[in-house]
């Protein structure tokens, strides 16, 4: 009898710890489905996306719909936010509030030193979207005389780095001036309104106030510009590899669609960004939409960035830049894409 007992109590031990298990298993699988009895690979429930008016691709998706189709068959819900810059984008990815968010190059940079969780897996354009940026009656023609004077930026983005690295090629460093920090359209607004002397600006507020006000980019240079990337959660691109591939599938077929047809592209970044045809036009011919694939020409982009930001304390000297930038571009999930 006793040892019947026993037997009896083992088995319900036993139970229960495979019970514990599964039950720990699948309250870690939270917003996914896990294997099915058919085998096939875990899913999730909803995949967030941002879209963003720096980013025209991003646009075409949320207007077409395209990536709702694309996961429809999957019973995947899609669900898209707005990014008013790059922070925004990494606050999204930050907090878990976004799977996928677009930024500029070395804003991911800046946020993958601090121990943000991203991976950049996509190019969605290479733009020249950010100037140093005067009204139109301004006395100031060159970096050199920004000594002393105020400068809107919106701080952790591709223009408060481009700003970064204007000053440091002309000896200067962001304690020789006042940052004023604004989020973009606010910026855009400072200067128009002479409360900054200048402004680190960002397409499509900088071709506005461009065009409304004849401001003046005095200070233009494309290299500085780093590119415009998508990022991924890398906790989601474990997950979810072919979820991953899915959505640079659909950015792929947005990317293609824009080059084919930059009327209608105007037309959707009009809309959306409610700016004028000619504020758009503008916007977009600083946009190239060539090369998807993230490689080389990010990672030397990256480089010359991470370096420039060592030097103003934004990452940490001790850091290694070229390990960080490897750990940040990660071109596989488009090179199985995109043949």
């Amino acid at each position: 009898m006793k040892k019947l007992i026993g037997i009896i109590l083992s088995t319900l031990l036993l139970i229960g710890v495979v019970g514990c298990s599964s039950s720990s298993s699948s309250s870690n699988n939270t917003g996914a489905e896990g294997e099915n009895s058919g085998g096939e690979a875990k899913k999730p429930k909803k995949i967030v996306l941002d879209y963003a008016y720096y980013s025209p691709t991003s646009l075409v998706l949320k207007e077409f719909g395209w990536v709702e189709e694309a996961f429809a068959q999957d019973d995947i819900k899609i669900e898209f936010v707005l990014s008013q810059g790059s922070n925004k984008a990494l606050e999204f990815l930050n907090s878990g509030s976004a799977d996928f968010g677009s930024t500029a190059g070395a804003a991911a940079l800046m946020a993958k030193a601090k121990g943000a969780p991203i991976e950049s897996v996509y190019i969605y354009s290479k733009p020249e979207w950010t100037a140093l940026v005067t009204g139109k009656d301004s006395a100031i023609k060159s970096v050199e005389e920004l000594k002393g004077k105020k400068v809107a930026a919106t701080v952790g983005t591709d223009p408060y780095i481009f700003l970064l690295r204007a000053l440091d090629e002309v000896g200067l460093t962001a304690k020789d001036i006042e940052i004023v920090a604004l989020q973009h359209s606010d910026g855009a607004s400072a200067l128009a309104t002479n409360q900054v002397d200048a402004w680190a600006g960002l397409d499509p507020h900088m071709a506005r106030v461009e065009v409304e006000t004849k401001a003046n980019l005095f200070y233009r240079n494309v290299d500085f510009n780093t590119y415009g990337v998508l990022n991924v959660r890398s906790e989601f691109a474990k997950e979810y590899p072919e979820q991953v591939k899915k959505v640079i599938e659909v950015y792929e077929k947005a990317r293609k669609w824009a080059i084919e047809n930059p009327d209608e592209l105007a037309e959707i970044l009009v809309k959306h960004a409610q700016i004028s045809p000619e504020v758009a036009k503008k916007q977009l011919e600083r946009n190239d939409f060539s090369e998807p694939v993230p490689g080389e020409k990010q990672i030397e982009a990256l480089n010359a960035a991470g370096i420039v930001l060592q030097k103003g304390d934004i990452i940490d000297k001790n850091t290694d830049v070229s390990t960080l930038v490897n750990e940040l571009i990660n071109p596989e999930f488009a090179k199985e894409v995109i043949k």
